[in-house]
């Protein structure tokens, strides 16, 4: 095998270069060859006793030149490689949902994707650029024709469906073509149990129960739980105090049950540990019942001064704190949600006027907000495949980012995609400060 160095290729170059006239002038030859012209056979006989040293010095290079052409293949397809690589191009985006004004699923999924454009759009001044490919897959829409689409195939990273029987054949497609399929909200979703190309965000109710039931054990195993009984039969709270039962007297934690509109005052305060911390589980979320129990609460921490007491909602009271936001405070309310809305952040209120300025329109009204949402979902996804390419596993920690609202963390299902596990408390404190206890 020929050692290659600098001196050898400049010696291999000098005699090709000796040998490039004598071909040009054999090809012009045999272009204009007669083979019953005397001089033409003079000269093929001339040609014949070329120099042989000539010839054998060159062919003794053609390993090295095999050698170069391998080279250059190799490292032609390793830039193919490299500029295929997501973490090198343009992340190329595909929302696959209703993006209509016939309906409310419409409008909200609009305001979803208006947020993964603004998030795009954010994105550029980390140096990460987007093409945005966007397919109106309404309820009733065929879910082929969107995939027909050219375009689908070339995605890196899909957002979508909204319907949960749309989720099979998308699925099917993602796994295919190797593209990673974020579903947003749809509940139903059996395909992330074997495809690992799917992340499943949205967490069903009975899985956060669930998790709220040993979150709340493990948070509150200091405090003495007062559960108390509101008489609302429209509640579909009875589920989760029970479940809250069950895991207390398991782990054998003592609480106390007492009810909001038959108990007298003094059977009220018995339910109470005045040696320690107190927190009150209502077996309802309703407006009604909440006020009816801060006035209870009221009466007895006027009595009992030195009394410790908070309380523990649910997800909806979100939309009671315009109305309840110093009941909150005083009362230490721990609300547990998958996503915090603060609209009085720097972050959200700078995100408001852009959607605003950008739409000449402002957010819908409703918890959570879906351009946030899709600001964040957005953000988090594209940050990471820019990071870390095709194995971007969307788990905890993988990056520094702080969402706006909705925070996310991926854990894997068994062999199969990836379910979001991210959870956390909102706490209104006595201080007169909101903070988000995050799992």
């Amino acid at each position: 095998m020929h050692k290659f160095n600098r001196d050898s290729f400049s010696l291999f170059l000098r005699n090709c270069l000796r040998l490039l006239p004598f071909l040009v002038y054999l090809f012009q030859f045999f272009a204009s060859f007669d083979a019953n012209n005397e001089k033409n056979a003079y000269i093929c006989i001339k040609i014949l006793n070329i120099s042989f040293i000539t010839m054998k010095r060159f062919l003794t290079y053609i390993p090295l030149l095999f050698l170069l052409l391998a080279i250059g293949q190799k490292a032609n397809a390793q830039m193919l490689k490299f500029s295929d690589d997501v973490r090198n191009r343009t992340i190329r985006v595909g929302v696959m949902l209703p993006l209509h004004d016939v309906n409310g699923d419409g409008r909200r999924m609009v305001e979803y994707y208006r947020g993964i454009l603004m998030a795009c759009d954010s994105l550029k001044r980390l140096g990460i650029s987007t093409d945005v490919y966007a397919w109106n897959l309404a309820e009733d829409s065929l879910v082929q024709h969107v995939l027909a689409d050219s375009n689908a195939a070339r995605c890196d990273l899909i957002y979508g469906p909204l319907y949960s029987k749309q989720v099979p054949e998308l699925a099917k497609f993602v796994k295919k073509n190797d593209i990673k399929l974020v579903i947003p909200f749809s509940i139903d979703a059996p395909d992330v149990q074997v495809n690992e190309n799917i992340f499943q965000v949205y967490q069903a109710p009975s899985e956060l129960m669930a998790l709220t039931v040993r979150r709340f054990c493990g948070w509150f195993k200091d405090y003495h739980p007062v559960i108390i009984d509101c008489g609302d039969s429209t509640s579909t709270k009875g589920a989760f105090t029970s479940a809250l039962r069950t895991e207390l007297d398991q782990r054998g934690i003592a609480y106390s049950i007492t009810n909001l509109k038959q108990s007298s005052d003094e059977s009220f305060r018995k339910a109470f540990d005045p040696n320690k911390k107190n927190v009150v589980v209502l077996n309802t979320g309703r407006s009604p019942e909440l006020n009816a129990t801060f006035g209870r609460l009221s009466a007895l921490s006027t009595e009992n001064p030195d009394m410790h007491i908070a309380m523990f909602g649910y997800t909806e009271w979100l939309m009671y704190v315009q109305h309840q936001l110093e009941n909150f405070y005083q009362y230490n309310v721990y609300l547990p949600a998958p996503f915090y809305t603060n609209l009085f952040s720097s972050a959200t209120e700078r995100l408001q006027l852009k959607y605003r300025w950008n739409f000449h329109q402002d957010m819908m009204h409703s918890l959570p907000r879906f351009a946030l949402t899709g600001f964040d979902h957005a953000y988090f996804f594209l940050q990471g495949l820019h990071q870390y390419g095709s194995d971007f596993d969307g788990a905890a920690g993988s990056f520094d980012y702080t969402p706006v609202q909705t925070p996310l963390k991926f854990e894997r299902v068994g062999k199969g995609g990836y379910r979001n596990r991210a959870y956390m408390f909102i706490h209104y404190m006595p201080e007169h400060k909101v903070e988000s206890v995050n799992y």
